[in-house]
């Protein structure tokens, strides 16, 4: 299961960051990819489609409805993309790994983070929703940016807020960057990340 369709582009070295990134349901690998491109040039880049489908909409695990997730899907799915990300990492020798994902691909990305904590140093989950509590492992030297809307209907502020809290209790080094608006991706958020990035 581990064998995703994915497009990448080679770093500028073996040394070169290595950033992963997972698309909204109805995306696809092509959505951030330019975008990652140039917020962190020079990186190898590593994006990953998709394996299920939802009404013809592509997602990373499989879900009875909204909000309310296919929990052993999403647990086989999950050790199916940490096998993809660690064979990937393998193949070069990247000064750091880091994951971006929004919606369904930041929940993607959180529960790959969940079973392995080693993986990340640096992640972006935008509008995530975890609607479950996650074991405790410890998060230590990693970094994570979470961006939300304050009246988003898919991943409530409260959710958004304990995600937070869960990962600063674990040890990582939260950012947390709220915008007035919903689901959608606002240009505050672009921002957020370019600072993360540069930070």
């Amino acid at each position: 299961m581990s064998d995703y369709h994915f497009r990448q582009a080679k770093g500028a070295d073996d040394r070169a960051p290595l950033i992963f990134l997972f698309h909204g349901t109805g995306g696809d690998e092509n959505q951030f990819f330019d975008f990652a491109g140039d917020v962190l040039p020079g990186a190898r880049r590593v994006a990953p489609r998709g394996d299920v489908s939802e009404g013809g909409a592509l997602r990373f695990f499989r879900r009875t409805g909204e909000g309310v997730y296919d929990m052993a899907d999403l647990a086989r799915r999950t050790e199916a993309m940490v096998q993809f990300v660690r064979q990937r990492v393998a193949e070069s020798d990247p000064v750091s790994v880091l994951g971006l994902g929004y919606s369904n691909g930041a929940n993607i990305l959180a529960s790959v983070q969940f079973a392995a904590p080693d993986l990340f140093d640096r992640t972006m989950l935008m509008h995530p929703l975890i609607p479950f509590q996650p074991r405790d492992v410890r998060f230590d030297g990693l970094s994570v940016l979470i961006t939300a809307g304050q009246r988003d209907p898919i991943a409530p502020a409260g959710a958004t807020q304990a995600l937070a809290t869960y990962f600063e209790r674990n040890g990582a080094e939260v950012t947390l960057d709220w915008h007035a608006g919903g689901h959608e991706i606002r240009p505050g958020e672009v921002e957020a990340i370019r600072r993360f990035v540069a930070s």
